[in-house]
């Protein structure tokens, strides 16, 4: 797998809305939420490119300060959108690229091994991590009205970082095939590959490989990080 040339592009360009403010920068640990998910790109990657929101610059004070990424290049309006903006910085030689949310600092060294491995070792286009439910999942419609029960049992509830063949994940975004039905657009990189008819392995994903979402979510990382929480 050492040469394999796998690039990083880690998603950073959301506005924070339910968060309140960029939660992408506000601290973890000392460090930025976003300079955490980059850093864990690193071991497994030749470059790390970071997409952040066409608002800002990456640090607040006029210069952009990389977080220790090989790019920083502005999103776009939708995830897809700055994915793609993305994916322009990686070097067109790059086998495998790696699709990873800002919003995930936590993600371990096994995890993304798994992921590269699934495709560098094995006949997938793409891999992601997935967790099965432990909620029962229900359908509902438009009046709040249970439609269908559905079986968990063939459920996964899925993560970054995801990795993909190169080739197919760019030929995904250009051609911007549908989403699931109902859907306005693409909520990862999976999804694009799928509609392509692209082959997605799913391995284990982590506990504690958290989202951070709302600032409970980043009390939440603190602990994990400081060892005050179980993250298997």
């Amino acid at each position: 797998m050492a040469k394999t040339n796998v690039w990083s592009v880690v998603v950073a360009g959301g506005s924070g809305s339910r968060f309140g403010r960029l939660k992408q920068y506000s601290l973890l640990a000392g460090r930025p939420v976003l300079e955490h998910a980059v850093q864990a790109c690193r071991p497994w990657s030749h470059g790390v490119v970071l997409v952040v929101p066409d608002d800002d610059n990456g640090d607040g004070d006029g210069d952009r300060n990389p977080h220790g990424a090989n790019a920083v290049v502005t999103g776009g309006a939708t995830r897809a959108d700055s994915v793609r903006c993305g994916l322009a910085a990686v070097p067109t030689d790059a086998q495998v690229i790696v699709v990873h949310d800002a919003a995930r600092p936590l993600a371990s060294r096994a995890l993304f091994d798994s992921v590269i491995r699934a495709v560098t070792e094995g006949d997938a286009d793409g891999a992601v991590p997935g967790l099965t439910p432990s909620d029962t999942i229900k359908v509902v419609d438009d009046k709040g009205e249970v439609t269908s029960t559905l079986d968990r049992r063939s459920l996964v509830a899925v993560q970054t970082p995801q990795a993909f063949r190169a080739e197919v994940l760019r030929r995904a975004h250009q051609q911007g095939h549908p989403v699931a039905p109902g859907a306005t657009a693409a909520t990862d990189d999976a999804m694009l590959v799928e509609a392509l008819g692209g082959r997605v392995h799913v391995v284990p994903g982590e506990p504690g490989n958290l989202k951070i979402t709302t600032p409970q979510d980043l009390r939440t990382a603190e602990r994990l990080l400081a060892g005050d929480a179980d993250r298997s």
